[in-house]
Protein backbone atom coordinates (compact mmCIF):
# COMPACT_ATOMS: atom_id res chain seq x y z
CA UNK A 1 0.00 0.00 0.00
CA UNK A 2 1.47 3.11 -0.89
CA UNK A 3 2.42 6.08 1.27
CA UNK A 4 -0.18 8.43 -0.98
CA UNK A 5 -2.91 6.11 0.15
CA UNK A 6 -1.85 6.27 3.91
CA UNK A 7 -1.90 9.95 4.30
CA UNK A 8 -5.39 10.27 2.76
CA UNK A 9 -5.99 9.47 -0.76
CA UNK A 10 -7.39 11.76 -3.42
CA UNK A 11 -11.02 12.02 -3.57
CA UNK A 12 -10.94 9.98 -6.77
CA UNK A 13 -9.23 7.35 -4.92
CA UNK A 14 -12.26 6.99 -2.47
CA UNK A 15 -13.84 3.65 -2.23
CA UNK A 16 -17.81 3.66 -3.62
CA UNK A 17 -20.35 4.90 -1.78
CA UNK A 18 -23.97 3.64 -2.27
CA UNK A 19 -25.04 7.26 -1.45
CA UNK A 20 -25.47 10.00 -3.91
CA UNK A 21 -23.36 13.16 -4.85
CA UNK A 22 -25.22 16.43 -4.92
CA UNK A 23 -24.58 19.06 -1.74
CA UNK A 24 -22.77 22.31 -2.57
CA UNK A 25 -21.79 24.52 0.53
CA UNK A 26 -24.77 26.68 0.47
CA UNK A 27 -26.56 22.67 0.90
CA UNK A 28 -24.57 22.17 3.88
CA UNK A 29 -24.81 25.75 5.13
CA UNK A 30 -28.09 25.37 5.25
CA UNK A 31 -28.55 21.77 6.45
CA UNK A 32 -25.92 23.09 9.70
CA UNK A 33 -28.00 25.81 10.32
CA UNK A 34 -31.18 24.83 10.11
CA UNK A 35 -30.22 21.68 12.87
CA UNK A 36 -29.14 24.40 14.68
CA UNK A 37 -32.01 26.81 14.14
CA UNK A 38 -34.82 25.95 16.53
CA UNK A 39 -32.61 26.34 19.46
CA UNK A 40 -32.77 30.28 18.57
CA UNK A 41 -36.63 30.11 18.87
CA UNK A 42 -36.67 28.55 22.01
CA UNK A 43 -35.38 25.81 24.61
CA UNK A 44 -32.80 28.39 25.03
CA UNK A 45 -34.66 30.81 27.62
CA UNK A 46 -34.59 28.11 30.42
CA UNK A 47 -31.45 29.35 30.89
CA UNK A 48 -32.06 32.71 31.85
CA UNK A 49 -34.21 30.79 34.97
CA UNK A 50 -31.00 29.36 35.89
CA UNK A 51 -28.64 31.46 35.67
CA UNK A 52 -30.78 34.94 34.79
CA UNK A 53 -29.49 37.21 31.90
CA UNK A 54 -25.90 37.89 32.84
CA UNK A 55 -25.33 34.21 33.64
CA UNK A 56 -27.16 33.36 30.22
CA UNK A 57 -24.70 36.00 28.59
CA UNK A 58 -21.55 34.55 30.02
CA UNK A 59 -22.29 31.09 29.40
CA UNK A 60 -23.23 31.80 26.09
CA UNK A 61 -20.00 33.72 25.04
CA UNK A 62 -18.06 30.51 26.85
CA UNK A 63 -19.93 28.35 24.65
CA UNK A 64 -19.07 30.35 21.16
CA UNK A 65 -15.27 29.83 22.15
CA UNK A 66 -16.39 26.08 21.94
CA UNK A 67 -17.51 25.82 19.41
CA UNK A 68 -15.02 27.68 17.20
CA UNK A 69 -12.77 25.72 18.02
CA UNK A 70 -15.27 22.36 17.52
CA UNK A 71 -15.77 23.80 14.08
CA UNK A 72 -12.27 24.42 12.76
CA UNK A 73 -11.40 21.21 14.19
CA UNK A 74 -14.02 19.63 12.50
CA UNK A 75 -13.38 21.28 9.20
CA UNK A 76 -9.84 19.93 8.81
CA UNK A 77 -10.72 16.61 9.98
CA UNK A 78 -13.46 16.39 7.15
CA UNK A 79 -11.07 17.78 4.69
CA UNK A 80 -8.76 14.64 5.21
CA UNK A 81 -11.66 12.53 6.25
CA UNK A 82 -14.23 13.23 4.00
CA UNK A 83 -16.80 9.95 4.95
CA UNK A 84 -20.38 10.10 6.12
CA UNK A 85 -19.53 8.71 9.49
CA UNK A 86 -19.03 12.43 11.35
CA UNK A 87 -17.40 11.01 14.55
CA UNK A 88 -17.24 7.63 14.29
CA UNK A 89 -14.75 8.06 11.29
CA UNK A 90 -12.80 10.78 13.45
CA UNK A 91 -13.05 8.27 16.99
CA UNK A 92 -12.25 5.21 14.35
CA UNK A 93 -9.03 6.32 12.62
CA UNK A 94 -7.83 7.86 16.15
CA UNK A 95 -8.25 5.21 18.54
CA UNK A 96 -9.45 2.26 17.18
CA UNK A 97 -12.62 0.55 16.66
CA UNK A 98 -13.93 1.37 20.43
CA UNK A 99 -13.13 4.62 19.72
CA UNK A 100 -15.16 4.59 16.76
CA UNK A 101 -18.12 2.51 18.34
CA UNK A 102 -18.47 5.21 20.89
CA UNK A 103 -18.05 8.47 19.28
CA UNK A 104 -20.49 7.52 16.99
CA UNK A 105 -22.77 6.11 19.38
CA UNK A 106 -23.10 9.71 21.10
CA UNK A 107 -23.63 11.23 18.09
CA UNK A 108 -26.41 8.82 17.31
CA UNK A 109 -27.92 10.13 20.79
CA UNK A 110 -27.39 13.22 20.48
CA UNK A 111 -29.56 13.58 17.01
CA UNK A 112 -31.98 11.21 17.99
CA UNK A 113 -32.96 13.23 21.37
CA UNK A 114 -32.68 16.66 19.81
CA UNK A 115 -34.88 15.57 17.08
CA UNK A 116 -37.32 14.65 19.39
CA UNK A 117 -36.88 18.10 21.71
CA UNK A 118 -38.08 19.42 18.70
CA UNK A 119 -40.83 17.49 17.32
CA UNK A 120 -42.73 18.89 20.79
CA UNK A 121 -42.01 22.61 19.34
CA UNK A 122 -42.96 21.79 16.46
CA UNK A 123 -46.24 20.03 17.51
CA UNK A 124 -47.09 22.93 19.52
CA UNK A 125 -46.88 25.18 16.52
CA UNK A 126 -48.78 22.60 14.36
CA UNK A 127 -51.55 22.86 16.94
CA UNK A 128 -51.88 26.53 16.91
CA UNK A 129 -51.96 26.77 13.13
CA UNK A 130 -54.59 23.86 12.84
CA UNK A 131 -56.80 26.00 15.62
CA UNK A 132 -56.41 29.24 13.99
CA UNK A 133 -57.33 27.47 10.75
CA UNK A 134 -59.95 25.09 11.58
CA UNK A 135 -60.57 25.80 15.33
CA UNK A 136 -60.13 21.98 15.81
CA UNK A 137 -57.94 20.40 18.36
CA UNK A 138 -55.73 17.50 17.60
CA UNK A 139 -54.02 15.07 19.69
CA UNK A 140 -49.92 16.20 20.40
CA UNK A 141 -48.98 12.74 19.97
CA UNK A 142 -50.65 12.10 16.68
CA UNK A 143 -48.93 15.64 15.67
CA UNK A 144 -45.84 14.44 16.55
CA UNK A 145 -46.06 11.21 14.57
CA UNK A 146 -47.06 13.09 11.54
CA UNK A 147 -44.04 15.30 11.25
CA UNK A 148 -42.28 12.50 11.72
CA UNK A 149 -43.80 10.76 8.91
CA UNK A 150 -43.33 13.98 6.59
CA UNK A 151 -39.93 14.73 7.01
CA UNK A 152 -38.91 11.13 7.29
CA UNK A 153 -40.65 10.36 4.11
CA UNK A 154 -39.07 14.09 2.51
CA UNK A 155 -35.53 12.86 3.34
CA UNK A 156 -36.45 9.49 1.99
CA UNK A 157 -37.18 11.05 -1.04
CA UNK A 158 -33.24 11.64 -2.00
CA UNK A 159 -30.60 14.08 -1.18
CA UNK A 160 -31.31 16.91 -3.61
CA UNK A 161 -34.99 17.62 -2.53
CA UNK A 162 -33.80 17.47 1.29
CA UNK A 163 -31.13 19.84 0.57
CA UNK A 164 -33.89 21.93 -1.49
CA UNK A 165 -36.58 21.73 1.60
CA UNK A 166 -32.96 23.20 3.94
CA UNK A 167 -32.56 25.58 2.22
CA UNK A 168 -35.94 26.82 1.42
CA UNK A 169 -36.68 26.19 5.36
CA UNK A 170 -33.65 27.87 6.55
CA UNK A 171 -33.93 31.39 4.39
CA UNK A 172 -37.27 31.91 5.92
CA UNK A 173 -36.89 30.94 9.90
CA UNK A 174 -33.68 33.30 9.32
CA UNK A 175 -35.74 36.28 7.94
CA UNK A 176 -38.13 35.82 10.93
CA UNK A 177 -35.17 36.16 12.90
CA UNK A 178 -34.40 39.15 11.19
CA UNK A 179 -37.75 40.36 11.53
CA UNK A 180 -38.09 39.94 15.01
CA UNK A 181 -34.94 41.82 15.23
CA UNK A 182 -36.33 44.92 13.73
CA UNK A 183 -38.94 45.57 15.93
CA UNK A 184 -37.25 44.42 18.90
CA UNK A 185 -34.97 46.94 18.96
CA UNK A 186 -36.88 49.90 19.35
CA UNK A 187 -38.80 47.82 22.38
CA UNK A 188 -35.82 46.69 24.02
CA UNK A 189 -35.49 47.64 27.83
CA UNK A 190 -32.16 46.25 29.68
CA UNK A 191 -34.29 46.55 32.90
CA UNK A 192 -36.89 43.75 31.25
CA UNK A 193 -33.54 41.40 30.91
CA UNK A 194 -32.96 41.76 34.53
CA UNK A 195 -36.23 41.56 36.02
CA UNK A 196 -35.92 37.96 37.70
CA UNK A 197 -35.72 37.32 41.71
CA UNK A 198 -32.30 37.85 43.01
CA UNK A 199 -31.77 35.13 45.21
CA UNK A 200 -29.52 35.52 48.29
CA UNK A 201 -25.73 36.29 47.62
CA UNK A 202 -27.25 37.54 44.17
CA UNK A 203 -27.45 40.85 41.54
CA UNK A 204 -29.54 41.28 38.98
CA UNK A 205 -27.16 40.15 36.03
CA UNK A 206 -26.48 37.25 38.34
CA UNK A 207 -29.59 36.40 40.38
CA UNK A 208 -28.72 32.98 41.14
CA UNK A 209 -25.14 34.11 41.78
CA UNK A 210 -21.59 32.85 40.12
CA UNK A 211 -23.29 29.36 39.87
CA UNK A 212 -26.00 30.55 37.91
CA UNK A 213 -23.26 30.67 35.01
CA UNK A 214 -22.95 26.63 35.25
CA UNK A 215 -26.24 26.22 35.42
CA UNK A 216 -26.87 27.89 32.42
CA UNK A 217 -24.47 25.99 30.19
CA UNK A 218 -26.18 23.19 28.81
CA UNK A 219 -28.95 26.08 27.20
CA UNK A 220 -26.25 28.17 25.98
CA UNK A 221 -25.22 24.73 24.06
CA UNK A 222 -28.72 24.62 22.94
CA UNK A 223 -28.31 28.00 20.57
CA UNK A 224 -25.48 25.89 18.16
CA UNK A 225 -25.70 22.24 19.21
CA UNK A 226 -25.80 20.12 16.05
CA UNK A 227 -23.61 22.27 14.09
CA UNK A 228 -21.42 19.46 13.33
CA UNK A 229 -24.08 17.72 11.37
CA UNK A 230 -22.36 19.06 8.25
CA UNK A 231 -19.98 16.75 8.77
CA UNK A 232 -22.26 13.70 7.86
CA UNK A 233 -22.84 15.42 4.51
CA UNK A 234 -19.04 13.95 3.01
CA UNK A 235 -20.00 11.93 0.61
CA UNK A 236 -22.99 12.83 -0.27
CA UNK A 237 -20.75 16.52 -1.67
CA UNK A 238 -19.17 17.20 -4.37
CA UNK A 239 -15.46 18.03 -3.88
CA UNK A 240 -16.03 17.50 0.05
CA UNK A 241 -12.17 18.22 0.95
CA UNK A 242 -12.67 21.64 0.37
CA UNK A 243 -16.85 22.14 -0.11
CA UNK A 244 -17.28 20.62 3.78
CA UNK A 245 -15.10 22.87 5.57
CA UNK A 246 -16.80 25.96 4.05
CA UNK A 247 -20.55 24.63 4.70
CA UNK A 248 -19.87 24.17 8.52
CA UNK A 249 -17.36 27.32 8.71
CA UNK A 250 -20.06 29.97 7.41
CA UNK A 251 -22.99 27.85 9.30
CA UNK A 252 -21.10 28.93 12.47
CA UNK A 253 -20.60 32.52 11.65
CA UNK A 254 -24.16 32.59 11.03
CA UNK A 255 -25.66 30.69 14.14
CA UNK A 256 -22.85 32.93 16.48
CA UNK A 257 -24.70 36.25 14.96
CA UNK A 258 -27.90 34.43 14.97
CA UNK A 259 -27.52 32.99 18.94
CA UNK A 260 -26.21 36.37 20.57
CA UNK A 261 -29.14 38.81 19.00
CA UNK A 262 -31.74 36.24 20.53
CA UNK A 263 -30.63 36.40 23.24
CA UNK A 264 -30.21 40.09 23.70
CA UNK A 265 -32.88 41.28 22.66
CA UNK A 266 -35.72 38.42 23.16
CA UNK A 267 -34.50 39.02 27.20
CA UNK A 268 -34.99 42.45 27.27
CA UNK A 269 -38.33 43.04 25.65
CA UNK A 270 -42.16 42.66 27.40
CA UNK A 271 -43.17 40.74 28.85
CA UNK A 272 -39.43 40.86 30.31
CA UNK A 273 -36.76 37.58 31.09
CA UNK A 274 -39.34 35.87 33.89
CA UNK A 275 -41.88 34.85 31.56
CA UNK A 276 -39.69 34.10 28.42
CA UNK A 277 -37.44 31.94 30.56
CA UNK A 278 -40.65 30.08 31.12
CA UNK A 279 -42.12 30.35 27.82
CA UNK A 280 -42.57 27.52 25.47
CA UNK A 281 -42.26 30.12 22.51
CA UNK A 282 -40.55 33.02 23.81
CA UNK A 283 -39.82 33.75 20.53
CA UNK A 284 -43.13 33.91 19.55
CA UNK A 285 -44.26 35.67 23.05
CA UNK A 286 -42.08 38.52 21.88
CA UNK A 287 -43.29 38.97 18.54
CA UNK A 288 -46.84 39.02 20.19
CA UNK A 289 -45.76 41.63 22.68
CA UNK A 290 -44.53 44.36 20.53
CA UNK A 291 -46.33 43.89 17.53
CA UNK A 292 -49.40 43.43 18.97
CA UNK A 293 -53.10 42.51 17.09
CA UNK A 294 -50.61 43.43 13.56
CA UNK A 295 -49.98 39.59 13.62
CA UNK A 296 -52.44 37.18 14.20
CA UNK A 297 -51.54 34.18 15.97
CA UNK A 298 -51.99 31.80 13.84
CA UNK A 299 -49.57 34.00 11.42
CA UNK A 300 -46.80 33.66 14.67
CA UNK A 301 -46.98 29.72 14.99
CA UNK A 302 -46.64 29.55 11.21
CA UNK A 303 -43.26 32.04 11.79
CA UNK A 304 -42.24 29.14 14.42
CA UNK A 305 -43.66 25.91 12.58
CA UNK A 306 -40.72 27.32 9.86
CA UNK A 307 -37.84 27.59 12.14
CA UNK A 308 -38.89 24.41 14.23
CA UNK A 309 -39.60 22.20 10.75
CA UNK A 310 -36.09 23.27 9.51
CA UNK A 311 -34.18 22.04 12.57
CA UNK A 312 -36.36 18.59 12.63
CA UNK A 313 -35.38 18.37 8.72
CA UNK A 314 -31.61 18.42 9.49
CA UNK A 315 -31.87 16.57 12.28
CA UNK A 316 -33.63 13.60 10.78
CA UNK A 317 -31.28 13.51 7.84
CA UNK A 318 -28.07 13.49 10.90
CA UNK A 319 -29.17 10.36 12.08
CA UNK A 320 -30.40 8.75 9.05
CA UNK A 321 -26.65 9.08 7.95
CA UNK A 322 -24.88 8.50 11.11
CA UNK A 323 -26.84 5.15 12.11
CA UNK A 324 -26.01 4.07 8.05
CA UNK A 325 -22.14 5.08 8.87
CA UNK A 326 -22.20 2.94 12.14
CA UNK A 327 -24.57 0.40 10.51
CA UNK A 328 -22.20 -0.06 6.93
CA UNK A 329 -19.55 -0.79 8.61
CA UNK A 330 -20.86 -3.62 11.16
CA UNK A 331 -21.40 -1.66 14.19
CA UNK A 332 -24.85 -2.06 14.39
CA UNK A 333 -27.52 -4.52 12.08
CA UNK A 334 -26.89 -4.56 8.55
CA UNK A 335 -30.25 -3.89 8.02
CA UNK A 336 -29.84 -0.31 9.62
CA UNK A 337 -27.31 0.41 6.19
CA UNK A 338 -30.06 0.07 3.43
CA UNK A 339 -30.14 2.52 0.86
CA UNK A 340 -33.48 3.17 -1.75
CA UNK A 341 -32.80 1.69 -4.45
CA UNK A 342 -33.29 4.45 -7.00
CA UNK A 343 -33.00 7.09 -4.21
CA UNK A 344 -30.16 6.48 -2.91
CA UNK A 345 -31.22 7.46 0.75
CA UNK A 346 -30.75 4.84 4.21
CA UNK A 347 -34.21 4.51 4.42
CA UNK A 348 -33.69 1.96 7.16
CA UNK A 349 -31.60 4.05 9.12
CA UNK A 350 -34.37 6.92 8.97
CA UNK A 351 -36.96 5.04 9.77
CA UNK A 352 -34.99 3.52 12.91
CA UNK A 353 -34.21 7.19 14.24
CA UNK A 354 -37.79 8.17 13.49
CA UNK A 355 -38.90 5.18 15.45
CA UNK A 356 -36.29 5.62 18.86
CA UNK A 357 -37.05 9.57 19.19
CA UNK A 358 -40.81 8.96 18.50
CA UNK A 359 -40.45 6.81 21.62
CA UNK A 360 -38.35 8.72 23.56
CA UNK A 361 -40.73 11.80 23.39
CA UNK A 362 -43.35 10.21 24.42
CA UNK A 363 -42.18 7.56 27.00
CA UNK A 364 -40.72 11.06 28.69
CA UNK A 365 -44.28 12.78 28.42
CA UNK A 366 -46.07 10.05 30.25
CA UNK A 367 -43.17 9.33 32.84
CA UNK A 368 -42.86 13.06 34.04
CA UNK A 369 -45.78 15.28 33.03
CA UNK A 370 -45.18 17.48 35.30
CA UNK A 371 -41.53 18.37 33.43
CA UNK A 372 -40.93 20.31 30.55
CA UNK A 373 -40.38 17.16 28.28
CA UNK A 374 -38.45 19.25 25.58
CA UNK A 375 -35.74 20.56 28.53
CA UNK A 376 -35.79 16.43 29.78
CA UNK A 377 -34.46 15.51 26.17
CA UNK A 378 -32.35 19.14 25.59
CA UNK A 379 -30.36 17.91 28.53
CA UNK A 380 -29.83 14.61 26.96
CA UNK A 381 -29.13 15.46 23.83
CA UNK A 382 -26.57 18.31 24.76
CA UNK A 383 -24.77 15.99 27.04
CA UNK A 384 -24.33 13.26 24.63
CA UNK A 385 -23.13 16.11 22.16
CA UNK A 386 -20.75 16.91 24.83
CA UNK A 387 -19.31 13.50 25.15
CA UNK A 388 -19.21 13.03 21.31
CA UNK A 389 -16.95 16.50 20.92
CA UNK A 390 -14.66 15.41 23.85
CA UNK A 391 -13.75 12.41 21.63
CA UNK A 392 -13.91 14.15 18.43
CA UNK A 393 -11.31 16.58 20.30
CA UNK A 394 -9.35 14.18 21.53
CA UNK A 395 -9.19 12.73 17.87
CA UNK A 396 -8.15 15.73 16.22
CA UNK A 397 -5.44 15.86 18.53
CA UNK A 398 -4.16 11.99 18.17
CA UNK A 399 -4.12 12.44 15.02
CA UNK A 400 -2.44 15.68 14.80
CA UNK A 401 0.54 13.58 16.44
CA UNK A 402 0.43 10.89 14.94
CA UNK A 403 -0.29 11.82 11.61
CA UNK A 404 1.66 15.10 10.97
CA UNK A 405 1.81 14.14 7.32
CA UNK A 406 -1.64 13.07 6.56
CA UNK A 407 -2.93 15.22 3.57
CA UNK A 408 -5.29 17.88 5.03
CA UNK A 409 -6.90 20.35 2.46
CA UNK A 410 -8.09 22.37 5.15
CA UNK A 411 -5.60 23.42 8.07
CA UNK A 412 -7.52 24.53 11.10
CA UNK A 413 -5.70 28.12 11.87
CA UNK A 414 -6.17 27.45 15.42
CA UNK A 415 -4.62 24.15 15.77
CA UNK A 416 -4.00 22.15 18.71
CA UNK A 417 -4.72 24.82 20.83
CA UNK A 418 -8.51 25.68 19.56
CA UNK A 419 -9.16 21.60 20.06
CA UNK A 420 -7.58 21.56 23.52
CA UNK A 421 -9.61 25.17 24.40
CA UNK A 422 -12.93 22.94 23.27
CA UNK A 423 -12.06 20.00 24.87
CA UNK A 424 -11.54 21.62 28.61
CA UNK A 425 -14.76 23.83 27.76
CA UNK A 426 -16.25 20.52 26.71
CA UNK A 427 -15.25 18.53 29.55
CA UNK A 428 -16.02 21.80 32.35
CA UNK A 429 -19.64 21.33 30.67
CA UNK A 430 -20.14 17.71 31.04
CA UNK A 431 -18.63 18.11 35.06
CA UNK A 432 -21.07 21.14 35.84
CA UNK A 433 -23.97 19.18 34.30
CA UNK A 434 -23.33 15.88 36.27
CA UNK A 435 -23.44 18.40 39.47
CA UNK A 436 -26.33 19.55 38.92
CA UNK A 437 -29.58 17.43 40.24
CA UNK A 438 -32.20 19.36 37.73
CA UNK A 439 -30.38 17.78 34.92
CA UNK A 440 -30.73 14.33 36.44
CA UNK A 441 -33.40 13.31 34.31
CA UNK A 442 -31.92 13.44 31.16
CA UNK A 443 -28.51 12.55 31.92
CA UNK A 444 -29.89 9.26 33.12
CA UNK A 445 -31.30 8.77 30.42
CA UNK A 446 -28.52 9.44 28.48
CA UNK A 447 -26.61 7.18 30.56
CA UNK A 448 -29.39 4.55 30.18
CA UNK A 449 -29.00 4.18 26.19
CA UNK A 450 -25.74 4.71 25.99
CA UNK A 451 -24.89 1.86 28.63
CA UNK A 452 -27.29 -0.58 26.64
CA UNK A 453 -25.28 0.76 23.76
CA UNK A 454 -22.56 -0.39 24.89
CA UNK A 455 -23.67 -3.57 26.40
CA UNK A 456 -25.16 -4.66 23.01
CA UNK A 457 -21.55 -4.27 21.52
CA UNK A 458 -19.83 -6.00 23.95
CA UNK A 459 -22.13 -8.96 23.57
CA UNK A 460 -22.73 -9.11 19.60
CA UNK A 461 -18.74 -8.52 18.94
CA UNK A 462 -19.06 -7.08 15.75
CA UNK A 463 -16.63 -7.61 12.70
CA UNK A 464 -15.74 -4.11 11.35
CA UNK A 465 -16.49 -4.50 7.08
CA UNK A 466 -12.97 -3.26 6.28
CA UNK A 467 -14.11 -2.51 2.97
CA UNK A 468 -16.22 0.64 3.76
CA UNK A 469 -14.51 4.11 3.73
CA UNK A 470 -14.15 5.01 7.26
CA UNK A 471 -12.32 1.39 7.98
CA UNK A 472 -10.30 1.00 4.84
CA UNK A 473 -8.74 4.98 5.63
CA UNK A 474 -8.05 3.74 9.09
CA UNK A 475 -6.03 0.38 7.92
CA UNK A 476 -4.06 2.60 5.99
CA UNK A 477 -2.74 4.67 8.37
CA UNK A 478 -2.48 1.70 10.28
CA UNK A 479 -0.66 -0.15 7.48
CA UNK A 480 2.25 1.84 7.08
CA UNK A 481 4.59 2.44 9.95
CA UNK A 482 2.74 4.76 11.93
CA UNK A 483 1.28 4.38 15.54
CA UNK A 484 -0.70 1.28 15.53
CA UNK A 485 -4.88 1.41 15.66
CA UNK A 486 -6.48 -1.47 16.98
CA UNK A 487 -8.28 -3.39 14.57
CA UNK A 488 -10.92 -4.78 16.89
CA UNK A 489 -12.13 -8.10 14.95
CA UNK A 490 -11.78 -7.33 11.69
Amino acid sequence: MSDACAVGAPATDRPATSLRRFAGVWSIWALGVSGVIPGEYSGWNYGLITGGFGGMLVATLVIVVMYLGLCFSLAEMSSAMPYSGGAYAYGRCAFGVWGGFLAGTAQNIEYILSAAAVVISVGDAMELVIYGLFAARVPELLLWAIAYAIFTAINIGGIALTCRIALLLTVLALAVLAVFAVGAIPNFDLSLALDLPVQPGGSPWLPNGMVGIAWSVPFAIWFLVVIELTTLTAEETKEPETTVPKGILYGIATLVAAALIVLVLNSGVPPGARAIGNAQQPLLLGFEQFFGGRLSQTLLALFGLAAYAAGFHAMIYAYGRSIFSLARAGYLPAGLSATHATRKTPYSALLAGSLLGFAAAVLIRYARPDLHTDAILVTGAVLAAIVSYILQMLSFLALRRRLPDMNRPYVSPLGATGAMTTFVIALAACALMLLEPSYREGMLGFAIIFGLCVLYFVIRRPHPDVAVPEEAFAIAHTAVGHDPVDHGNE
